[in-house]
This record gives structure tokens, C-alpha cells and sequence, in this order.
């Protein structure tokens, strides 16, 4: 009940028609140019993502600026439509900035409360696509944990920060406020990690007497760090959401074909109740992470509940999604030729970020309301 004691508006989990067309452009760009092929060949080189590939999804379909405002030069959209083009990142495991720059360090900057000066500069080059930010914190942090980051000084080293080798700039919180720092400034050193995702770089960044802008003071950056990050979980459950579908759609394609004793593997009993258990999970994982879009779209206040019950569930249905892929594949599924091992790989590493399953099953603990016994 809201604070009028009115029923509180339903959740539409449904996609829109509008939402249907940016699904599409987003899969036949990812499909042209980050089919399997072109992503293993790509984590075996030295780039980490491919920049034709971003600028177009970034300025060309304008992915880039769907939270940002039209004023700003971006597209004055929803997290809904920014959940559609993270599912299809999932369902590619494209390597491309995009929860990173696009949603979180783009969240954060909306939530300072001020679009004049640096930050609306800022939001703008992000919406185009002309920079990349990353904040710099280690990808595990989850929004619980952002008034704890306020702490020292710009001079700092961070380990395993997601996609901070393709960063331009660097949002760094400190005890006086939130800070932006140009990667090609002097006193910053960017050393690539060897991650457990390929297709999401990690690396460790050092600040040495580097020189940043103050963008705001210690209390409005913890709750706009607090905001990014609590916004980041709740659309990488639709990036779960897309991994799991991908692996659930494959897999059952995969075991049509498939034939031993003159019959498709999928025929077999104990199998077709594995891809059945495996399907209802990943409707419930649908309508959990819609849920959450919707939540932050709408500015519900009961965003919070709905990010932490999305984390809660698609967390273990991607990686649960993604291990059935590779086992039900056989030995097809353990080779560095077959994509299986890129979803398995990223499903493991997004089960870390932004909050474990189990922190924020604790957040759904503290959030709810139980009655009194």
C-alpha cells in the first residue's frame, strides 16, 4: 500500500512495441558483428572490445544514451528500454561497456542532482558514445556498500574493476566527494587482470598523484554511488536473463539434432524434465528481471525490493542455465570452439557483481515487512 493507502500500480512486464524494435536493431547488429566466431577471436587478441561494434551500438542505434536526457543529447528513455539491450548482450555475451558506462557511472551522473557544468558535459559525451566511464570500484561491490567507499584520498589502487581498460574517464569516490579522473592523465596506471570472463576485462587501477574534478561532496556521491550501483544489479538480471534464454534455446536445439540409438537425445526422458525445470526458471527469471526494469523506471519505492529479488533468482538461474548448456552438449560443450564455456564464464562472474545471491537475499530480508507473530 502507498502512503494514500491505495493499491499500489500493478508492474507491466510486458515488452512494448517500441521495445520490440530496439530489441531487434540490437540483435541484428550483434548478430552481424559479435556472432561466436567473432567474440572467441576477439578475447584472444589484445583489444578489449571491439570500438566499430560500441560506436554502433553506442551512436548508431543510440543505445548509449537511453537514461541520458534529450536536452543532453541523449534519448530521454527508461531502464526498461536499457534492460532490452542488455538482454541481447547476454544473449551474445558481446564485450561491450555497455552496464558499465551506459547504466552505472550514467546513473550515478544523473543522481548528483546537478546536469550543469562537468556532469552535464559528462552525460553528454557518454550518451554519444564519444567517452566510456567506468566507476572505480571493484565490480563485487553492491549498493549497501557504497557509504563505506567515501573513504581516503584520490591517490588509490582498486583491484578488479570491470572494463576499466576501455575507460576514458574514471569515477572515484573519496572521502571529499566523487571525483572524475581522465585515464590518459599522468599519475593513472591501468593494468589489465586475467579474468575469469573474457568478455568482461578486469583490471586494477593505481591513482598517483593524479589530477580529478571534485563532481560533488561526500554525502550526495554515496547516495548517487548507492543509486548506480542498486541500478546496475537490477538491469544485469536482464543481462542474466538473456544469457539464460540463449542457453536454454541452444540447448534444446542442440538435443533435437542430436541422435543416439536412432533417436534425439532430447527424447529422452530424464532430459526432457531437465530443459522443462530449466524453462520454468527462466520465466520466473523473466518476470523477475521485467519487474525490477519496471521498478526503476517508474521510481517505485519499492525499487530496492524488486533489484534485490531479481539478483536473488537470475543470478543462480543464469549460471544454473549455462552449466546444463555445456553438460547437455556433451563434449561438443567443453570445447574452446563452442560458445557454452563464454556463457558459463560470464554466469559465474555476473553471480558475483554488484552484491552476491546471497546479499541481497538479505536485502529482500530487511526490505520486507513481516507481520507480527
Amino acid at each position: 500500500m502507498n502512503a494514500q493507502n491505495e493499491p499500489a500500480q500493478a508492474p507491466d512486464l510486458l515488452y512494448s512495441e517500441a521495445e520490440d524494435d530496439l530489441r531487434s536493431a540490437v540483435r541484428s547488429l550483434l548478430a552481424d558483428r559479435a556472432d561466436a566466431p567473432t567474440v572467441i577471436a576477439g578475447i584472444e587478441s589484445d583489444t578489449p572490445y571491439d570500438l566499430r561494434l560500441w560506436e554502433s551500438l553506442a551512436a548508431g542505434i543510440g543505445a548509449a544514451g537511453l537514461l541520458v536526457p534529450e536536452k543532453l543529447g541523449g534519448q530521454g528513455a527508461t531502464h526498461r528500454e536499457a534492460a532490452v539491450v542488455l538482454e541481447e548482450l547476454g544473449r551474445s555475451v558481446a564485450p561491450a561497456p555497455y552496464l558499465t558506462s551506459a547504466v552505472v557511472a550514467t546513473e550515478i551522473l544523473l543522481a548528483l542532482d546537478t546536469q550543469d557544468g562537468p556532469v552535464g558535459e559528462l552525460l553528454g559525451d557518454l550518451a554519444t558514445g564519444r567517452k566510456v566511464a567506468v566507476l572505480a570500484l571493484p565490480f563485487a561491490t553492491s549498493a549497501t556498500d557504497a557509504a563505506s567507499t567515501m573513504t581516503g584520498t584520490l591517490d588509490r589502487t582498486v583491484t578488479g574493476v570491470a572494463e576499466a581498460a576501455a575507460a576514458d574517464v574514471l569515477l572515484v569516490p573519496t572521502a571529499e566527494g566523487l571525483y572524475v579522473v581522465g585515464t590518459a592523465t599522468d599519475g593513472v596506471h591501468v593494468e589489465p587482470l586475467v579474468p575469469l570472463d573474457l568478455t568482461r576485462p578486469l583490471a586494477a587501477i593505481t591513482l598517483e598523484g593524479a589530477a580529478g574534478t571534485l563532481l560533488a561532496p561526500a554525502e550526495p556521491s554515496a547516495a548517487a554511488v548507492a543509486r548506480g550501483l542498486m541500478t546496475g544489479a537490477g538491469l544485469l538480471a536482464s543481462e542474466q536473463l538473456g544469457l539464460a534464454e540463449w542457453c536454454l534455446t541452444e540447448t534444446v536445439r542442440h538435443t533435437r539434432e542430436r541422435h543416439q540409438f536412432n533417436r534425439p537425445v532430447g527424447s529422452f526422458q530424464s532430459l526432457k524434465h531437465r530443459m522443462a525445470q530449466l524453462w520454468l526458471e527462466v520465466v520466473s527469471a523473466r518476470a523477475a528481471a521485467r519487474n525490477a526494469a519496471d521498478a526503476l523506471a517508474a521510481g517505485s519505492p519499492d525499487a530496492p525490493l524488486a533489484v534485490a529479488v531479481a539478483q536473488a533468482y537470475c543470478s543462480g538461474v543464469a549460471v544454473h542455465a549455462a552449466e546444463e548448456c555445456v553438460q547437455l552438449h556433451g563434449g561438443i560443450g567443453m570445447t574452446w570452439e563452442h560458445p557454452a564455456h563464454l556463457y558459463l564464464k560470464r554466469a559465474k562472474a555476473d553471480s558475483i557483481a554488484y552484491g552476491t545471491a546471497g546479499r541481497h537475499r538479505e536485502a529482500v530480508a530487511e526490505l520486507v515487512e513481516l507481520p507480527a507473530p
